[in-house]
């Protein structure tokens, strides 16, 4: 095989690692988002102020563990770096799950009637992708503003 090919190859290896890392990190941030949702409203508050509170307590968990397992070829031991990965975290991902969460959580709950929990879930999930490619070539780029492995 020649270089290029081999490339090509480890290419593809290191990102569907990433895929499958970003998607383990993502099932475990379900559960951080449906713990939450959960409690919300069994405390009273409505689905769609729960909702965009649990998404935030998802966002903060994933990014903290995307930084440490899904990225972590490409982390900086700078605290001005991360945040910045942090706030750009929040204005991608934290925007595209809000949006994208309120936008079908108000079909799927309010227009539908499904149950909150089982909704929430189909909303992740039509999430999910672009999270990850938005993830991957704006958010944890490597310190010269590259998405190169």
């Amino acid at each position: 095989m020649t270089a290029a090919r081999n490339a090509s190859r480890d290419g593809w290896k290191t990102l569907g690692r990433r895929w499958l890392t970003f998607n383990f990190v993502g099932a475990l941030g379900i559960g951080v988002q449906l713990a939450a949702l959960a409690a919300l409203t069994a405390l009273g508050l409505g689905y769609l102020a729960a909702t965009v509170l649990a998404v935030e307590a998802a966002v903060l968990h994933n990014f903290l563990w995307h930084e440490r397992l899904t990225w972590r070829d490409r982390a900086t031991p700078l605290v001005r770096q991360i945040l910045g990965r942090l706030l750009r975290f929040h204005m991608a991902n934290g925007a595209i799950s809000l949006i994208g969460n309120l936008v079908v959580m108000r079909l799927l709950v309010g227009a539908l009637h499904l149950p909150v929990l089982g909704a929430n879930l189909g909303a992740i999930a039509a999430c999910a992708a672009l999270n990850f490619v938005v993830s991957d070539r704006l958010v944890f780029v490597t310190a010269d503003g590259s998405a190169q492995d």
